[in-house]
């Protein structure tokens, strides 16, 4: 919102989040973002036909859940094919999985743009990150 983009909106299942937000939102003077509560693996028929899609740990929480986290994986998949827009952009940045995997896991629907720096450590001799970010485009 501070660089110009108009038509944000920011979910989270938790009303918590969402208060939370609505403070910073006003206290950062940027009331045009609309926040709503959201289950995005059950979304509403208003989460659809974004351009851009950002996640920053939703990925990761779901992949944790201990009841059937394949399956709601694949339905975060989809959940996103139907917030994009047709070539619309998801930017993920995850703790938990690695360029591989993820690019394992968007495979249906998606296709790899751009990894994204991130910090890199040195143990043992080899170099790692304990962060992944990409960039994916839908189909």
């Amino acid at each position: 919102a501070k660089c110009g983009y108009t038509n944000l909106t920011g979910i989270d299942y938790s009303p918590a989040a969402i208060q939370l937000s609505e403070k910073v939102r006003e206290k950062e003077g940027m009331p045009d973002i609309k926040l709503k509560v959201e289950d995005f693996l059950a979304p509403s028929a208003e989460l659809a036909g974004f351009e851009i899609c950002v996640d920053k740990g939703t990925f990761d929480a779901i992949s944790l859940h201990p009841d059937d986290a394949v399956g709601r994986r694949k339905q975060y998949v989809r959940s996103l094919c139907t917030a994009l827009k047709p070539e619309g952009l998801f930017l993920i940045t995850s703790c938990n999985w690695t360029k591989e995997e993820l690019l394992n896991e968007f495979r249906e629907g998606f296709e790899i743009l751009e990894e994204l720096p991130t910090p890199k450590f040195c143990f043992g001799g080899r170099i790692g990150s304990s962060v992944t970010a990409l960039v994916f485009q839908r189909k």
